[in-house]
Formats: structure tokens, sequence, C-alpha cells
């Protein structure tokens, strides 16, 4: 008879003397091995060793097959719950346009549907700081186009320069299998997805020289880095 690694099943059970327990849990007692066998086949079960280091092995009348479908099963959730929860990131700039909006949506529901967490960040540049209601527009609509595969876990937050929002997937919505992006799309947003933690982006990617001197108030940064929205 098959047998998985692991498990001695029926005359591969070499030890005299077992303790027996049948399907619904209940002791039998201690019996010789061949009594154990002869209850498993009077049962039309299967006599598994389930605690060979036992002393005397402990052994169970069960149905073989279903017994290593069951521990198949098992060890596939243990799997899944051991899995660590990545994060993904996802830039927008106030400028992007609604063509590039959708592109990241539908990458945000990727990795959604994968299991993982997205955090988009909207980074402003110089003059744009006076503008955050854009910035916040954009992230609930994304939130909006995600409402069916994710929750907003962190709101819309700003943050120095930038504003935060953390979405992560719903309980068991996982969808592994979701079929790709098609390569037209991934040519037609630039840059749309960038999974560097957004601690290393730097709180002003513009030089001083490309923002005029008066149009950005001297106290911008200090009043910026406190800003909560």
């Amino acid at each position: 008879m098959a047998q998985r690694r692991g498990y001695r099943v029926n005359e591969r059970i070499r030890a005299p003397q077992v303790r027996v327990i049948d399907g619904d849990g209940n002791q039998l007692g201690i019996m010789e091995i061949a009594q154990a066998r002869r209850a498993a086949e009077e049962a039309g079960l299967d006599l598994i060793e389930v605690a060979p280091e036992a002393n005397p092995p402990v052994c169970r009348l069960l149905d073989w097959g279903r017994f290593r479908y069951e521990q198949k099963k098992k060890a596939k959730e243990a799997q899944k719950k051991s899995k660590q929860v990545e994060v993904k990131n996802i830039r927008v700039r106030p400028n992007t346009d609604d063509h590039d909006l959708d592109f990241k949506t539908r990458n945000a529901i990727k990795f959604l549907r994968k299991g993982h967490k997205v955090n988009f960040t909207v980074i402003f540049r110089g003059p744009e700081l006076r503008h955050k209601e854009i910035g916040r527009d954009q992230l609930l609509r994304i939130a909006e186009g995600c409402l069916q595969d994710g929750d907003v876990e962190v709101q819309p937050h700003m943050e120095g320069r930038r504003m935060l929002m953390l979405i992560a997937p719903k309980p068991g919505g996982s969808r592994s299998d979701e079929a790709e992006e098609p390569e037209d799309d991934l040519a037609d947003a630039n840059d749309a997805v960038d999974e560097v933690p957004a601690d290393n982006v730097p709180a002003d990617e513009v030089p001083a020289d490309d923002v005029p001197a008066d149009d950005v108030p001297a106290e911008t940064d200090g009043a910026d880095s406190n800003d909560s929205e």
C-alpha cells in the first residue's frame, strides 16, 4: 500500500504493541500489533502510526487516503498563514492623468488579490503643496476603485512633502492565479509602480533652482512637516 513519508501504515508498523485509537477518538487500549491490524481490517480502515515516539506507539484506525488528504490540506493552510505579507509601493504625482491613475489602480488590485498590502504615496513639489486636496482626491479615487478587493487601513495623511494611504486586502480575498496585466499597459504607464520603500524617496526631488523663491513661503518646510490631514 502507498505510504506517505513519515507515517507507517498497516504491515509497515514494526512495534510489537501499539496504543489504538478509533476514528472517533475513542481509546481502544494497548494491543498486540496483529490484533490491532485485525481491528483495522474488520472496520474496513487502515492502521496508521501517528505517534511513533510514544511508548507504546500510538496508532489510529482511519482511511489512509482521507488521512493523507487531510494532512496535505492542513499543511497548505499552515503555509498560507506563515506567508509574510508584502507591502507594495505605488507613487502618484498631483499631475498624474486619469489614464495612469486607472493603471495604478489596476496594479493595486492585482497586488491585493495576491494578498499584499499597497502603500500609495503622492509626492508634492514646491508650489504643489498649496493644493494638497488634489492628492487627497487622487487617493480617494484609487481607494474607491479598489473597494471590492481591499479596505483602507490608513487614511490619506501628510508626512512632510508626501501624502500617504495604505490599503489592505480583504480577508479571504487572495487570488494568486489572477492574470497579469497586458504588456501594452505596462508600456503606457511610465514608472507606475515603485517597490522601493517610501522612506527612501527624497523629501524634495526638485533642485531649489527649479522653484522660484517667491512661490514658496520661507516657512513652508517647517509647517508641512507637522501637517496631517
